[in-house]
Formats: C-alpha cells, sequence, structure tokens
C-alpha cells in the first residue's frame, strides 16, 4: 500500500493515526464483551476504519454525516462521549436514545451526525435534505451519506443520486463496497465493475478509490471539498474496502472464500498506515503499543462506568408525551375583520402562500408545483413571488422527497411536500412511517413536515387517484393528521400544520377544492390542532364525521327537516384525526346516547373502528343502541361514475342511519 503524504505535516500525520487507532481498539474489546455476553449484538467495521476516519477528519466540525453500521470511526473522530456510546450501544437512559433505538441507529447534532435506520436506503435522501439546507443557506458546507454496495440496488439510492444530480446539491454519496451485502456478493448485486461508474448516467462525477488507504480516503474527500464548496455538485465516491467480520457477529463468514480474508488481510487499513509511520521515523516501534494500552484502559473504563448505570425504568407517560416534539401552539386570530367568499382550493392557497411569506425556511416541494402551479392550481403564480428555489419542482421520487424533508428540518426548515395525489404516497410510506414518524422519539429530532394530500372520490377517477388513505397513517405514532371540510378549517388548520414542529398528513378532498365556498378571513390565522367542531346541534343521534362525509351529514338533516321529520342530529367534524378530540366525542355521545361514524374509506380497518372501540370502552353506559359505522364499500374505488356513486358510504347513509334511530 503506498502513501502519499501531500503537504500533511509529522504531527497531522500522527493524528490521524490516533483517529484510525481508536476505533479498531474499541471493535476488539467490543468483541471479547460478545463473547462474555456483556454486549447482545455488534456490526464491526475492522478493516473498514479508513473510510469512517478518513471521511470524517476531512470535514469541517460542523458538517454534517449520514453514517451506517460500520461506521463507528465517524463518532470517535466527531469525539463523541466514549460512556455515553457505550450506554448507547447497552440500551442505558443516558445512551443517545434513551434506550430507545440500537447500535448506531442514532443521530445527535451536537456532533453534526445523523444516524440510518434499519432499510438503509433514506438516510442518502436525508442528507440530499441537509446538503440542500446548506446550499440555499450558502453556507459553503458539504454533507456526506454513507451506504454499502448492497444498499445501492434500494430505490432510494438512485432518487438521491437523481435528487442530487438535478438540484447540484454539495453531497458525497459514499459508496463502502466491502464485497458483500450480508452474505449475497457484488457479483449477485450488480453487473458494472465498479459502482461508481453509475455516477454518468446520473450526470454526476464518479471516483473509486482504495478504501483501505486512510490518506488517499483522506485526501481525496479533502479535494472534494475544496471543489464542492466553491462549485456545488454532488460525487459518488466509492471507496473498495472488505467486510474482515460477519454482517453481525451472529451470522458469522462461513459464506466468504478463505483466501479473500487471506488478501485483504494484508490490506490492514490500521496496521500498513502504523508500518509506515514507523519505517518514516514518525512514530517509534513501541507507540503504537503505547498508544494500544492507553486507549484500552480509555475505553474499558467508560463501559465499565456505562454498565453500571441502571437499567431503564420504564415510564409509560414519558414514552407516550415524547412521541411528539413539544408544540404549544399559539393561536393566530385573524387581524382584521375582512372576509371574502372562498373555494376551499383557494383557502388552501391563501394559507399556503400566506404561510410562506410568514416563514422565509419554508420550501415547497411536488413534482409540477413551480411554474405550472400544481395539477390542482393551488401554487399557482408563487414562482413569480417567492422563486423556484423555495417552490421547487421535483424528479418523480416520492420517497426521496420526503427523506430530503427531514435532511431539511435537521438544518431548521420547514418544507412542505406535494404528493400530486394521495395516492402516491404509497410510494414513500417508508420515509413517513419509519423516519419522519420516529426520528423525534428516536433521537429528539423533530420533522418539520407537511405532507399535501388531494385525497377522496366522486370525481370519476378511478382506484389510483380517488383512494381515502388516511387510515395507512391513523396507526403510526408521531404523526398528525389533520383532514378539513370547509375553506375556513382548510385555511386555518393549513397555517397551523405548517407552524407545528412535528410532520402532519394534510387531507383536502378533491371533490371538495371547487365543490363547497364558505367565508374565510383575508389575514393568517390558525386554528388549534386536535379540536373537532359541532357544525349542527340535535338531539337524536351523534353523527361523527370528517372531509366530505360533513356534507352529506348535513345534507341528510337537511332532507329531515324538509320531509318535516322531528328527528334532529348533532354533525361533529372531527377536523383532526390523529389526535382526535376525545372530549368533544365524549360530549356528543353523553348528549344522544345513539352514535354513527361516517367516513368515506372503506368500512374494515377504517378510522371508524378505532373511535367506535374507544367510545364502547369509556361511555358504553351512555349508549342506547350500538355504535354503528357507514362507510364506503371494501372494494377499490370504481372508475365509472355510476359504480363509484353506489361504492361511496353517501349512499348508504339514509338506510344506516334509520337502522339507528329506530333501534
Amino acid at each position: 500500500m503506498q502513501f502519499d503524504r501531500k503537504d500533511l505535516s509529522n504531527d497531522e500525520l500522527i493524528h490521524l493515526y490516533k483517529l484510525i487507532l481508536k476505533p479498531r481498539v474499541i471493535e476488539e474489546r467490543m468483541l471479547k464483551l460478545l463473547r462474555q455476553g456483556r454486549v447482545s449484538k455488534w456490526f464491526s467495521g475492522i478493516g473498514q476504519e479508513a473510510i469512517s476516519v478518513g471521511v470524517t477528519a476531512a470535514l469541517e466540525a460542523d458538517e454534517y454525516v449520514c453514517p451506517l453500521h460500520r461506521n463507528l470511526g465517524v463518532f470517535t473522530t466527531r469525539n463523541c462521549d466514549l460512556q455515553q456510546l457505550f450506554e448507547q450501544f447497552q440500551g442505558k437512559q443516558n445512551g443517545f436514545s434513551q434506550g430507545r433505538e440500537r447500535s448506531f441507529h442514532f443521530g445527535t447534532n451536537a456532533h453534526h451526525i445523523v444516524g440510518m435506520i434499519s432499510h438503509l436506503g433514506p438516510q442518502l435522501c436525508v442528507g440530499d435534505g441537509i446538503a440542500l439546507a446548506s446550499k440555499l443557506k450558502q453556507e459553503k458546507k458539504i454533507t456526506v451519506a454513507f451506504t454499502g454496495d448492497g444498499g445501492t440496488s434500494e430505490g432510494d439510492f438512485h432518487e438521491a443520486c437523481n435528487i442530487a444530480a438535478v438540484w447540484d446539491l454539495p453531497i458525497i454519496i459514499l459508496i463502502e463496497n466491502n464485497g458483500y451485502g450480508l452474505s449475497t456478493p457484488t457479483n449477485e448485486q450488480f453487473r458494472c465493475k465498479y459502482l461508481a461508474e453509475r455516477a454518468i448516467g446520473y450526470g454526476m462525477k464518479g471516483l473509486t478509490i482504495d478504501g483501505n488507504n486512510l490518506l488517499e480516503v483522506y485526501h481525496t474527500v479533502k479535494m472534494l471539498r475544496e471543489e464542492m464548496i466553491v462549485n456545488p455538485h454532488p460525487v459518488l465516491l466509492e471507496c473498495m474496502t472488505f467486510r474482515m467480520r460477519g454482517h453481525e457477529e451472529a451470522s458469522g463468514v462461513k459464506y466468504v472464500p478463505k483466501e479473500l480474508f487471506e488478501v485483504w488481510e494484508k490490506k490492514d487499513p490500521v496496521t500498513n498506515y502504523e508500518n509506515w509511520l514507523i519505517e518514516l521515523g514518525i512514530i517509534s516501534p513501541d507507540y503504537p503499543e503505547m498508544l494500544k494500552e492507553e486507549y484500552d484502559k480509555e475505553v474499558r473504563a467508560a463501559f465499565d462506568a456505562a454498565d453500571k448505570q441502571p437499567e431503564v425504568l420504564p415510564d409509560t407517560i414519558k414514552e407516550e408525551t415524547e412521541v411528539y416534539a413539544p408544540s404549544v401552539p399559539v393561536i393566530q386570530h385573524p387581524a382584521s375583520d375582512t372576509r371574502h367568499q372562498k373555494r376551499l382550493v383557494d383557502a388552501v392557497s391563501d394559507g399556503l402562500c400566506q404561510s410562506m411569506r410568514k416563514f422565509d425556511n419554508l420550501i415547497i416541494m411536488g413534482q409540477d408545483v413551480a411554474e405550472y402551479g400544481g395539477v390542482f392550481k393551488i401554487t399557482e403564480g408563487y414562482v413569480e413571488e417567492f422563486g423556484k428555489e423555495r417552490v421547487r419542482n421535483t424528479p418523480l421520487c416520492e420517497s426521496g422527497i420526503l427523506s430530503a424533508a427531514l435532511g431539511m428540518s435537521v438544518k431548521g426548515m420547514k418544507s412542505v411536500v406535494e404528493m400530486q395525489f394521495a395516492d402516491f404516497v404509497s410510494t414513500g410510506f417508508n420515509a413517513i412511517v419509519n423516519n419522519l414518524a420516529k426520528s423525534y422519539w428516536r433521537w429528539g429530532q423533530n420533522a418539520d413536515v407537511v405532507v399535501r394530500m388531494p385525497t377522496g372520490a366522486g370525481v370519476g377517477a378511478g382506484p389510483f387517484h380517488s383512494q381515502s388513505n388516511e387510515a395507512w397513517f391513523f396507526h403510526v405514532p408521531g404523526l398528525k393528521i389533520v383532514y378539513p371540510s370547509t375553506p375556513y378549517d382548510a385555511k386555518g388548520l393549513l397555517c397551523a400544520a405548517i407552524e407545528d414542529p412535528n410532520p402532519v398528513m394534510y387531507f383536502e378532498h378533491k371533490a371538495l377544492y371547487r365543490g363547497v365556498e364558505g367565508e374565510v378571513p383575508e389575514d393568517y390565522y390558525t386554528l388549534e390542532i386536535g379540536k373537532a367542531k359541532l357544525v349542527n346541534e340535535g338531539e337524536d343521534v351523534s353523527i361523527i364525521t370528517y372531509g366530505a362525509g360533513v356534507h352529506w351529514a348535513l345534507d341528510e338533516v337537511k332532507s329531515w327537516q324538509s320531509a318535516g321529520t322531528s328527528t334532529t342530529a348533532d354533525v361533529l367534524d372531527l377536523r383532526t384525526l390523529l389526535p382526535f378530540d376525545k372530549d368533544a366525542i365524549a360530549d356528543t355521545v353523553k348528549k344522544t346516547g345513539k352514535v354513527l361514524i361516517l367516513h368515506e374509506d372503506t368500512l374494515t380497518g377504517g378510522i371508524g373502528a378505532e373511535i367506535s372501540a374507544w367510545i364502547t370502552e369509556t361511555l358504553f353506559e351512555y349508549l342506547d343502541a350500538p355504535v354503528m359505522r357507514c362507510a364506503s364499500l371494501d372494494t377499490p374505488v370504481p372508475f365509472a361514475l355510476s359504480l363509484e356513486k353506489k361504492f361511496l358510504a353517501k349512499s348508504t347513509l339514509n338506510q344506516t342511519l334509520q337502522q339507528l334511530l329506530d333501534y
């Protein structure tokens, strides 16, 4: 192995040696502890330390790194406290994730590190978001996001490369090519000789280097960084290396040919660099052993201190209250009494536009949202006022953009991400439910993201443009779900959702966009998330609903009046589905004793089932009849208008209500 010191002084070379030796000493200690049963799991990076250390040492301390399992050197080079690291590995209270996460599945903004999730790919797109925020802030900073050779097969890798290239982001997407994705060799993963060759397909720079050569990694990243801060652009950097241990220790290495170990053992990054320093007389022959003993003493002391810490004591209230980032909403009233008659689509546009004026750190991202104004024209004219930096057309990559929004949150920016249709969110599901929703609970990083979801049927759009998919997210702790039914609520709740530091799924019914009108304040205002609204008062039955169901229910009540019947109903518009307003529900249930839950979504597994269960469990003594549900058929949404009309819950509302009233 040939080392090129370039202009590095002896002290700098020794400093790099200290940096690469420390994770090796920790690794060796962890393997001993694993054999002793004192740690439960370990993903070894032995043989790959030059990448983590070389990359991190070449960056500024405030430049973000998005590492993986085998990147202990990132954390030690950033001077993470060893005792806290060991407490993280042991699942102790004072670990970085308070016992909620394992190994390196955590982040620390104090050290400018964003940890991984098990799905491997999303951190690349999170890195894109961090790089975008740095670029927009003109910080002259770069970001590095790690992946493995196996991870390059995931869709997020391709989305991350494409986004980075299209937006000229200052990010290094770094591939640790260690020959295996768990047990699958690279020749079963891809056909190109080097993964960096893929860069040309994205229109970005690609390099392949010796990932075991500490100085080659260090100098390459230094050089790339200098280029990228002057002229922001992405680089696909492939570092060739080898995994000397199993994917994790329990998996073993029987699937790896023995001769490969013999070849790569000779390329050990620590030993080779150490021997080179000794040959040049930069360190003495006995210096390595002295330093190892010093480090091992430090490591053992840190581990013993961590091991003595008590096990985490479960606190249900703490766990549940820390799912969401703290948010004390300050309800802002309109500055004047001026109101205008507006359609729901216009109210959404007004709220978004005024939020863009209020928050200069707010970015809109989505397909066709710029000059075209979005398919529903919500953002029409925005580019002229806010510019294309803040109103960003995106490639067709929902997963990548949603993950990038989390990266922007890391840098203190807000994002509104438009799904062209709510149905399309399925391709970004992982980003929402595993990253946006869990990030704050896992390591204290909130996701200041609103996902706009044009939803619902009634417009003859068929099964892939008409779904009511709010229930997909209802089961996910950490998300909030808002679903307005009127123009007034649409504007005030959207402004509130943007102010909220947590991820909000904001549903907008397409049939209501131009189908309902109402008085809307001209000025900026917010409404409280989590509060339902009683939109009609009655005595005989409570209809609990949201979205289009509100209008169906009101139409039904009006039909009773027209028919001259004396039956009256409470109609409760939930407005927020997660968390739903239990107090408001309890009030109406106690008042009428008969409850119908109405929603456009299909019956089985719908939100109505959970609300019904809650009412039955907590308000049973107030009920005069079973809680009933009225929902759409358990089929996909049909295209033909006659079929769609029969599909919708509206078609059975009268019958279901009569059945309940007759009970």
